[in-house]
């Protein structure tokens, strides 16, 4: 079995017309872009999502229901990048339908402490002084980033840029870069990108903008 890692940003592609839920969750999601469409990533807009469209609210529900019918259907996070606890797949590429949002879910899981291992920097947490994360490919939003915690594991919490965040929302700001972690458990990282930008060339010395 070749374990090496997925290049970074290699995703599965989903077809829609082989998966009617798949089709019926980007229609769920266009709803939701008509609504952000012209609202800036960043704190002012992850607050507003937490407190308007947070856990037991419609979209969050309804997004929640679809990704979790969608990793047993098979559509959803179906490439892995770097084994099972890693994998990603994009549903949607930035169309008209969807405002020029693009659609991509990650499913992540965090480690024991003592593993050691991640997909690209050793979990620096065998500590006992936090629980243990798991870290993804390090990346940049262009044009920052909406993206919704989808929890599979109750105690799941997804690092963004304002901390660790759980049932809800992270909105990266533009030309933010980070690497994504998990911690507590299973969760999909649904996240939507405008114009799909995403690069893989940044690196954690970088300066990050003034905005986050």
């Amino acid at each position: 079995m070749d374990n090496t890692p997925a290049p970074p940003g290699q995703s599965a592609m989903v077809d829609l017309s082989q998966y009617p839920n798949a089709q019926a969750f980007v229609k769920r999601c266009a709803e939701f872009f008509d609504e952000v469409q012209n609202l800036t990533p960043g704190k002012e807009l992850e607050a507003r999502l937490n407190q308007n469209h947070g856990p037991g609210t419609p979209y969050y529900e309804d997004f929640c229901r679809y990704i979790r019918e969608g990793l047993d259907e098979g559509w959803v996070a179906s490439l892995e990048i770097d084994g099972r606890r890693y994998r990603r797949g994009k549903i949607a590429e930035p169309s008209e339908a969807t405002r020029f949002f693009s659609i991509t879910a990650v499913y992540m899981e965090s480690g024991d402490a003592d593993s050691g291992s991640s997909a690209d920097d050793v979990n620096g947490n065998g500590n006992g002084k936090e629980p243990p994360f798991f870290s993804g490919q390090y990346h940049k939003h262009p044009y920052g980033e909406i993206n919704c915690v989808v929890q599979l594991d109750a105690t799941a919490q997804l690092q963004g840029m304002s901390g660790w965040q759980g049932a809800g929302w992270t909105s990266p700001g533009p030309g933010t870069h980070h690497y994504p972690r998990v911690r507590g458990g299973r969760l999909v990282a649904l996240f939507f990108l405008p114009a799909g930008r995403i690069t893989y060339d940044a690196s954690p010395d970088m300066a990050q903008p003034v905005s986050i």
